[in-house]
C-alpha cells in the first residue's frame, strides 16, 4: 500500500496529482455549499425536528440541521436510482430493455434516474418546506423547494465533474465527504462527554473511557473492512480450454459476502420512519402513542423489527440483483462449467445455496453494526451526536475501498504503460 502511494508523488504520475487535487477542491466547494443557509428560514425551529431525516443530514453533511440550500444533498438521486433500478428488473419491460442494452441503456436509464432524482428533490423539498417552515406563503414554499432542488442539481454536476475530471465515483465520494465532516464534532462530543474535571483518578479514568472508545471505533472499522473485501470464490472450468498450463481454478466466480451493501439499512430505516412521519402528519393521540411504543427504533419491538427488516432486505436485494438463474444461463453460454456440479438447474441450484449462506453472515454483521449505535444510545449516556458503527461508517469504508482500488489501478497502469516504453 505505502509503496503505491509513494508512486503517487512521482513526477511522472502528474495527471493523477492533478485529479486528486480537482477532486478536493470539489469536496470543499460541497462542504462550503452546506453553510450557506436557505434565505428566510429560521434556523433554530429545524434543530430538534430532524428524527427520520438524520441519516439524511449525516450524509449531507450536516446541511440538514443547518437548512442549507444543500439539505436534500444527493439522497433524492440515489432514491430515484433505487426505484429506477427495482422497476427495471421484470417490471416495466421498457426500463427492462434498456438494462439489456449495454452503454446506449445505461445512459438512458441514467437519464431517466436524473429526471425522477430531480422531481423527488422538489417533491421533498416542498414537504420540508411545510414540515420546518410556519406561517409561511404558497410562493414562499415554492421558492424554498425550488432553491433545495436547485442544490441537489448542482450536487449531480459536481459529482459529474468528479467522475469525469477527478478520482473515483462522484456522488458516493459526495456522501462519504459528508459523513467524514461530521466525524470531528462527533469525536469532541464524545470527549467532552467522557471526560471528567476532577483530581488525577477522575482525569484518567475519563481518558480510558475515551481511549477506550476511539479503540472500539477503530475495531469496528477493520471488522468493516475484513468484510466488505471478503468474497466466496466459486472455481469455473471451461470446456474450450486445457488445464495443464495455467490451471483450472484461475478462473473464478466471486461472490462478495456482503453483496447487498447498505441498500438492506436504507430500506430498513425508511420504512421503521413512515409510521412516525404518519404520527406527525395525522396527529391522532392514540396512533401517535402506539407508534411511540412500539414502532420507533428505541423501542425493544421497533428494534426488532429494524434487524428483521435488514436481514430480509438482505436476502431480497442480493437475489435480485444476483439472479442465480441468469448467472447459470451466461456460465452455460460461455462454455463454462463449476466442477462437479451439472449445467443448467444444478448449477443454478449451487449458486443459489451458496448465496443464501453467504448472504447469513453477511446480513447478520450487517445487522450488527447497524444496531450499535442504538444499543450504545440505549445503553451509555454517550449524547445522541455520537454514533459507534452505523449505516454511515458502511458507507465511508465501502467508497475509500473503491476509490483506492482505482487510485491502485491508475498507478499500476502508468507503471506498465511506462515499462512497455522502456523496452
Amino acid at each position: 500500500m505505502f509503496a503505491k502511494l509513494k508512486l503517487l508523488f512521482n513526477s511522472k504520475n502528474k495527471d493523477l496529482r492533478k485529479r486528486l487535487l480537482f477532486t478536493f477542491l470539489c469536496l470543499f466547494v460541497f462542504k462550503l455549499g452546506t453553510t450557506i443557509i436557505v434565505p428566510g428560514v429560521d434556523t433554530s425551529a429545524l434543530g430538534d425536528k430532524l428524527g427520520f431525516l438524520d441519516l439524511v443530514n449525516a450524509m449531507g453533511g450536516g446541511a440538514m440541521e443547518k437548512f442549507s440550500i444543500l439539505a436534500l444533498g444527493v439522497m433524492p438521486y440515489i432514491t430515484a436510482s433505487i426505484i429506477v433500478q427495482l422497476l427495471s428488473m421484470d417490471i416495466i419491460p421498457y426500463l427492462t430493455e434498456l438494462s439489456k442494452q449495454g452503454a446506449i441503456g445505461r445512459n438512458k436509464l441514467n437519464q431517466i434516474t436524473r429526471i425522477v432524482g430531480i422531481v423527488l428533490a422538489f417533491i421533498q423539498g416542498y414537504m420540508l418546506s411545510f414540515t420546518f417552515i410556519s406561517g409561511g406563503k404558497p410562493l414562499e414554499y415554492m421558492m424554498f423547494a425550488t432553491i433545495l432542488t436547485a442544490g441537489t442539481c448542482f450536487l449531480l454536476w459536481i459529482g459529474d465533474q468528479i467522475t469525469a475530471k477527478g478520482v473515483g465515483n462522484g456522488i458516493s465520494l459526495l456522501i462519504m465527504a459528508g459523513i467524514i465532516a461530521t466525524m470531528p464534532s462527533m469525536f469532541k462530543d464524545a470527549f467532552n462527554s467522557l471526560m471528567q474535571t476532577g483530581d488525577l483518578q477522575t482525569t484518567l479514568l475519563g481518558f480510558t473511557k475515551f481511549a477506550l472508545f476511539v479503540i472500539i471505533y477503530l475495531a469496528i472499522i477493520i471488522g468493516v473492512v475484513y468484510v466488505e473485501t471478503s468474497e466466496r470464490r466459486i472455481p469455473i472450468q471451461y470446456a474450450n480450454k486445457t488445464n495443464s498450463v495455467y490451471g483450472a481454478n484461475n478462473s473464478y466466480m466471486p461472490f462478495k459476502l456482503n453483496s447487498a451493501g447498505v441498500m438492506p439499512v436504507i430500506f430498513a430505516s425508511a420504512l421503521i420512519s413512515i409510521p412516525g412521519l404518519l404520527a406527525s402528519f395525522i396527529k391522532n393521540e392514540g396512533f401517535s402513542l402506539f407508534v411511540s411504543k412500539y414502532l420507533t427504533i428505541s423501542t425493544t419491538t421497533g428494534f426488532i423489527l429494524y434487524i428483521v427488516m435488514i436481514i430480509v432486505f438482505a436476502y431480497i436485494y442480493t437475489f435480485m440483483t444476483m439472479k442465480p438463474k441468469e448467472l447459470a444461463e451466461n456460465l452455460g453460454k460461455s462454455g463454462g462449467f463449476i466442477p462437479g456440479v451439472r449445467p443448467g438447474v444444478e448449477t443454478e441450484k449451487y449458486i443459489s445455496n451458496t448465496l443464501k449462506r453467504i448472504t447469513l453472515v453477511g446480513a447478520l454483521f450487517l445487522a450488527v453494526v447497524a444496531a450499535l449505535p442504538v444499543l450504545f444510545s440505549t445503553f451509555t449516556n454517550l449524547p445522541s451526536s455520537v454514533k459507534i458503527g452505523g449505516t454511515g461508517l458502511i458507507i465511508v469504508v465501502g467508497v475509500a475501498l473503491e476509490t483506492y482500488k482505482q487510485i491502485e489501478s491508475k498507478l499500476s497502469a502508468g507503471e506498465y504503460v511506462r515499462g512497455r516504453h522502456r523496452r
